[in-house]
């Protein structure tokens, strides 16, 4: 079967394409949010020098970085309904599995992060009088953030090109959409390099902006 260009138009776009597009941005968006907020609080207590917080943060981080996301996807998808007793959409067990699983790779960038900020500013902050909560707040963490901003933005677009894995349970997302389209128009093949192109461009494009980003807060410095 020849290869159909004439598979890639505005109708395959606007049609099946958007809608999918829209969702992945989103839950890139909101996984990315929560996985930053969660993965601080994790971060912190793996930082705070008491064992009753460290523990359980590191067998959490640690856990979920052995496990594959696409299997935190299906057991959530398929235990909470045993569990609850209720139906969980696929949009919901999306958004739920990926704050859990990106909040520990979040953490240890946190983490990393915290850790990079030399010593000395943070006893000088506890000089000054500052608890261990205002000195992160104050002095800590709007510098670690600046420090860690080009990787967490990597994390997002690697978070981005997770978002396909959303397709074993049958999630709309920008995937989802070429694979309808392909198999409405009957061109599996075209539809997948598609997506595949398409995933390309778009991320390929956010690391190029990235690296810029990454140059100039290193110039700063």
């Amino acid at each position: 079967m020849a290869f159909d260009w004439s598979f890639f138009s505005w109708e395959l776009i606007s049609s099946y394409v958007i809608k999918g597009f829209y969702f992945s941005v989103w839950l890139t968006m909101v996984a990315t949010l929560g996985g930053i907020f969660f993965g601080t609080i994790l971060a912190l207590m793996r930082l705070s020098g008491k064992t009753w917080l460290a523990l359980p943060a590191r067998i959490y981080v640690d856990g979920m970085r052995s496990i594959p996301l696409v299997m935190v996807i299906l057991w959530f998808f398929l235990l909470m309904p045993i569990i609850l007793g209720m139906a969980v959409g696929a949009e919901t067990s999306a958004i739920v599995t990926f704050i859990a699983f990106e909040a520990a790779y979040f953490s240890e960038i946190m983490r990393a992060g915290i850790q990079s900020i030399p010593r000395g500013q943070v006893y000088a902050g506890q000089a000054v009088g500052m608890t261990y909560g205002q000195n992160m707040r104050i002095v800590v963490l709007p510098q670690a953030f600046r420090n860690m901003l080009p990787v967490l933005l990597t994390q997002t677009i690697v978070l981005f090109q997770d978002t396909s894995l959303v397709y074993a349970i049958g999630a709309y997302d920008m995937l989802k959409g070429f694979e309808i389209a392909g198999k409405n128009f009957g061109r599996p093949i075209e539809s997948y390099v598609g997506a595949a192109v398409a995933y390309f461009v778009i991320c390929f494009s956010l690391s190029w902006l990235v690296k810029r980003l990454h140059r100039k807060i290193a110039i700063i410095r």
